[in-house]
């Protein structure tokens, strides 16, 4: 293999897929970036079995050429090291080619390097997934749902399901969820789908879902989701990511949502979400980063947080709109807050089903976004 590529371009490729390279997996092939050169451009993949990413770089476009393809030939070089000598390269070209069966010499300017690799037979294939269960959406959308949903996954094991973002369409709507048991995030969307597509129960671990997130852009260019049994593939121009799915039943969530409440209270976001940073300043340090609220009749808003060793901090905020019962709660601030960041809405609904109960937080401009979450019991 032998071929002489741009730069900017060739280091662009190499970081989509190093993203998927772990350090930490046990077995040495997947430590390494996979790179395949033909007449028609390279491809390049990174795998660590749960994540696959495949990029490939075309030899030019209408407006430029990219690269040189002088020899055909392939390579696993390792990512530790080939990721960042690319992108130390001091010229606005580099030479890449193969040394025997698994080194390689990389050159730009009057820098060389001689890499070891290992043998690109031992590179697991990635798989063709049939394309007969699939739904194309602007990537924009998928990156804002991923954005709004993400956080409220669980950090532990101990419950598989519940580390992943459950997709599931129905009726045209494509709906992501993630809960940890103390909180819940629900993003719809309406997609054009085919009638025939199966789409329910697909969990997608978090971790992919933040990785792939770090790829999508933020426009209408499609991405096109393919789904198999034990596995799902977003489709890009040139690149592919592959995410393993998490096995097990999802919670069904839809009936943990109350539909009526006894107060709802229409609080401007940024406001809300400063307050709650001030207060968590003395509430982190305790289990829960409780803080309390108190709501009066005429809609004042009360928040407090205590702690016993540092001190105390009390805010006022006023209430667009008030309706119902005068209500005293406690919430994990950290919480609330995680939600807060990804509503983009000027302001917030908050319904209250008691101060014992969970209540539910939307933006007010739109219904296709809901946040619930359990109050914490306090002295």
């Amino acid at each position: 293999m032998h071929l002489t590529i741009d730069t900017n371009t060739f280091v662009t490729a190499v970081q989509y897929v190093s993203k998927a390279v772990s350090s930490r997996t046990t077995i040495q092939i997947l430590t390494g970036i996979k790179i395949v050169a033909t007449q028609e451009g390279v491809t390049l993949t990174g795998s660590d079995s749960d994540i696959s990413i495949e990029t490939f770089i075309p030899l030019g476009d209408e407006e430029r050429e990219y690269m040189t393809v002088h020899e055909e030939g392939q390579l696993v070089l390792q990512e530790k090291y080939f990721t960042d000598i690319v992108k130390k390269m001091p010229g606005e070209s580099l030479t890449l080619q193969k040394d025997g069966q698994m080194a390689a010499t990389i050159q730009s300017n009057a820098v060389v390097f001689n890499l070891n690799g290992y043998d690109p037979d031992d590179y697991p294939r990635l798989p063709e997934l049939p394309e007969d269960n699939r739904l194309t959406l602007p990537q924009h959308l998928l990156k804002d749902m991923i954005r709004q949903t993400v956080f409220a996954v669980s950090s532990q094991e101990t419950r598989p399901v519940l580390t992943g973002v459950n997709f599931d369409v129905e009726n045209q709507q494509l709906t992501a969820t993630a809960t940890d048991s103390h909180r819940l995030a629900m993003r719809s969307a309406t997609v054009d789908t085919s009638d025939e597509l199966d789409f329910t129960n697909v969990i997608i671990p978090g971790k992919s879902l933040v990785e792939l997130s770090r790829i999508l852009k933020d426009d209408e260019t499609p991405v096109t989701v393919v789904l198999e049994k034990t596995q799902v593939l977003f489709k890009m121009e040139n690149l592919l990511f592959y995410s393993r799915l998490l096995d097990g039943k999802f919670p069904l969530t839809n009936n943990m949502i109350p539909q009526s409440g006894k107060m709802t209270l229409t609080l401007s976001t940024k406001p809300l979400n400063q307050a709650l940073d001030r207060a968590m300043l003395l509430s982190r340090e305790a289990k829960n980063n409780v803080i309390h609220m108190r709501i009066s009749s005429d809609g004042d808003v009360e928040i407090t947080s205590v702690s016993a060793e540092v001190g105390k901090v009390k805010e006022q905020l006023t209430a667009e709109m008030m309706d119902g019962e005068e209500l005293r709660i406690a919430f994990n601030g950290k919480n609330i807050s995680d939600a807060l960041k990804v509503i983009d809405s000027e302001s917030i609904s908050i319904m209250f089903t008691g101060s014992m109960s969970p209540f539910v937080i939307r933006p007010t401009d739109h219904n296709q976004m809901t946040h619930l979450f359990s109050p914490v019991r306090t002295n």
